[in-house]
């Protein structure tokens, strides 16, 4: 049944936000399956404490991945702990995310990313081995100030620009004072060669009085305009909720100031792409479990994890690297992790051991192939799932790769396996390989079923299909 909120201090918190305010409008958020915010609004005069108890209808068959058309009519259901006044509204209006319910079963929605991710976070503390995990996702994005790109029967093609881009070295149609970080060298020049730290930092602000603590941000190793924030680790579900508010904020300050964000892992030909590196950690009872004696200062339920993570990565990049982009990125050269392996300190391992403190509450284990086109709320549950089958089965990650992966010759990595070539290839692992998932009814067969079949119809299928421009480069003269 669906966990309704009571008339409590969340709701009544709420209400004093939006007297204190003067609030307007109130903006419902939720989450499509692929893991984009929808929203739509309704007027404070209106809304009234009920809602939280009774939820409010939508229609679910235009939102992707979710309902057909004869079974439409769905509930939103706010959670008052996610209220915050949006910064980019010219009047007053505060911002609730919602939980998704079947208003004739009344069961939260099985397709709902925000219903998986509580219920793996249910399933982790019904299994004993721990009561929390932590996720902290190190997003990088693009700021970009120019994008074009059309696709038709007889032309299809992209342009994107930044005034940082390297390519504009020699531009003279503007007065041009250099300063272009080269490729692969934009981490961390100082100004004048990174001239975003202001509007980064605009960001980090308004991240930060939307509720979410950050840690660092910087200039990231691409040139154009590449970026990191880095938010504090928080819980499974709270993280989730926090990387769409993220996108939201980073994309509409962007706008503010005449510039572009996008999250494409690999927007630019011959330079880094974007990734999404995930630290992870479980607690219980306020004690850290990654902790140990072992390789890398790990307990063994931490390797059991890694061995967990890495036996099921190609189905897991299903739901971490979920576009045909993703696999642009996923190339030796770029300082993708290609290789499925672990290491202590070694950032081309797949899974990385962060050695910067000897705290054992520091301890953690760093997941680096997915990016952040991923749906947070699937992907992070994802995770836990396959480090817990790692942890109830044991499985052995095998020795570490303490070396420079890149440098190794093909011969050496011969019995290192490596990342899925393509989604239509994770799709088919995921395919094969979901089992895990299923535990606790955290994921579900219908879910893992739509998810494949909505990326190969509409992302897969449609790519295969179209001519790209480099073929005619190519092949035109053939």
């Amino acid at each position: 049944m669906a966990t309704k909120a009571k008339t409590s201090g969340g709701v009544e918190n709420v209400f004093k936000i939006i007297k204190d305010n003067d609030v307007k409008i109130i903006d419902l958020k939720f989450t499509d399956l692929i893991g984009q915010w929808q929203h739509f609004s309704v007027m404070a005069s209106e809304f009234e404490a009920e809602i939280f108890d009774d939820g409010i209808g939508f229609d679910g068959s235009s939102i992707r991945g979710f309902q057909k058309i004869h079974e439409s009519d769905m509930l939103l259901f706010p959670d008052p702990e996610t209220a915050f006044i949006d910064p980019f509204t010219a009047v007053p209006t505060l911002s609730l995310t919602c939980d998704i319910v079947d208003p004739i079963t009344h069961e939260n929605y099985k397709r709902d990313p925000r219903n998986i991710a509580k219920k793996a976070e249910a399933y982790l503390k019904n299994t004993g081995i721990a009561d929390t995990a932590f996720f902290g996702p190190e997003p990088e994005f693009f700021i970009l100030d120019n994008i074009r790109y059309d696709q038709s029967h007889n032309f299809g093609y992209y342009y994107i620009d930044s005034d940082e881009g390297f390519w504009n070295s020699g531009k003279n149609d503007v007065k041009n004072l250099g300063h272009k970080p080269r490729f692969k060298e934009g981490y961390f020049p100082a100004a004048p060669i990174d001239t975003l730290q202001d509007l980064r930092t605009e960001m980090v602000l308004t991240l930060q009085a939307a509720g979410i603590v950050v840690e660092v941000h910087h200039h990231e190793v691409a040139t154009a305009g590449q970026t990191e924030i880095d938010m504090k680790r928080s819980e499974l579900t709270k993280m989730a909720d926090n990387y769409l508010l993220y996108k939201y904020i980073t994309k509409n300050v962007a706008k503010k100031h005449g510039k572009t964000v996008t999250f494409m892992p690999k927007p630019i030909f011959a330079d880094n792409g974007s990734g999404m590196h995930v630290h992870q950690s479980l607690w219980k009872g306020g004690k850290p479990l990654f902790a140990g004696n072992g390789y890398a200062g790990l307990s063994e339920m931490a390797m059991y994890y890694i061995g967990g993570l890495l036996k099921h990565a190609a189905a897991l990049c299903a739901f971490t690297n979920p576009t045909t982009n993703s696999y642009k990125r996923l190339v030796p050269g770029y300082e993708a992790p290609v290789n499925l392996a672990y290491s202590q300190r070694n950032r081309s391992a797949s899974v990385r051991i962060p050695m910067y403190s000897s705290n054992p509450k520091a301890k953690r284990i760093e997941f680096r192939c997915p990016d952040p086109t991923a749906n947070p709320y699937i992907a992070f549950s994802a995770l836990l799932m396959a480090g817990l089958d790692g942890i109830i089965n044991k499985i052995d990650p095998g020795k570490p790769l303490d070396k420079d992966i890149y440098d190794m010759e093909p011969e050496q990595l011969r019995d290192v396996p490596s990342t899925p070539g393509s989604l239509g290839e994770a799709l088919a692992a995921l395919e094969k390989d979901h089992d895990f998932l299923l535990r606790g009814d955290v994921f579900t067969e219908d879910l893992i079923e739509t998810w494949i079949d909505y990326k190969m119809e509409k992302e897969v299928k449609p790519m295969q299909l179209r001519p790209h421009p480099y073929e005619f480069m190519l092949y035109y003269d053939v």
